[in-house]
């Protein structure tokens, strides 16, 4: 773990002040964010009020008749907490036609819906309040490609997008984030019962305990080898991370110009 050890202080400041001086920067001076009951979203409405302050955080609940009552009581302790102000937007009539579009719909395919149901509903807030949408993606989610594009990746800017899952836990703590949420199994609440690490079939700490040896180290096979990783379990992550690239880079944009024939 020593691997997954920060300066919470230290990162904590700098958070703080990258997001006040971003938002500064691109000519705004509120966010908006999407608040799940979970513990990203709560590490990072506490950061974007310590960094703006309350009053130009607004907090959007974004239930779906799926989801779990108990992330929407979650999501509203956290803002009751932080004093900010708050919208409430049931998603499941805008995913509704989607579903009778498509009745094979699976349950994954209904959850990228509603994800990208929920980041529309942010980015209409978000032109009506004049605020850029805070993502709250982790570092762990991002290599794994555990989000959904032009849904819950898509945002003005991620804070915590260089931070392991280990770390925002440890982050989160050190805030002082409810217990109630930080003991919470990490789930997107996209079908019943659902659990991001069954999902993953590895839990986050598997995950961050490879990835920052692997993606920040450069350790060789041989190496994760001697740390204990099975055979089977590098192939797999290093599939999965490799498989999701396209998650993590712009549209490809194929060069058609010839810069040196430009002007001629």
């Amino acid at each position: 773990m020593k691997l997954l050890e920060i300066d919470l202080d230290f990162v904590r400041q700098w958070l703080t002040h990258f997001i006040g001086e971003y938002t500064a920067e691109q000519g705004f001076s509120r966010v908006v964010l999407g608040i799940s009951g979970g513990l990203d979203s709560s590490v990072c409405a506490y950061l974007a009020v310590e960094a703006l302050g309350k009053d130009n955080c607004i907090g959007v609940f974004m239930p779906h008749q799926v989801s779990n009552p108990q992330s929407l009581e979650d999501a509203q302790m956290i803002a009751a907490e932080l004093g900010i102000r708050t919208q409430l937007v049931d998603i499941t009539s805008k995913a509704k036609p989607f579903q009778e579009s498509f009745p094979m719909m699976t349950e994954l395919q209904l959850g990228n819906v509603m994800a990208r149901c929920r980041m529309i509903t942010l980015y209409q807030i978000s032109a009506q309040e004049n605020a850029l949408v805070l993502g709250t993606s982790n570092k762990s989610e991002i290599l794994l490609g555990y989000g959904t594009l032009w849904g819950d990746l898509a945002c003005a800017f991620d804070p915590l997008g260089d931070l392991y899952k280990t770390q925002v836990r440890a982050l989160a703590a050190k805030i002082g984030i409810p217990e109630k949420i930080l003991n919470k199994a990490p789930s997107a609440d996209l079908w019943h019962d659902q659990s991001d690490e069954e999902e993953l079939g590895m839990s986050y700490s598997e995950a961050d305990r490879f990835l920052v040896r692997w993606i920040d180290r450069g350790y060789s096979r041989e190496k994760l080898l001697n740390e204990g990783f099975s055979e089977e379990f590098i192939d797999r992550i290093v599939a999965r991370v490799e498989g999701q690239q396209f998650k993590r880079t712009g549209p490809i944009i194929p060069g058609i110009t010839d810069s040196d024939e430009s002007g001629k």
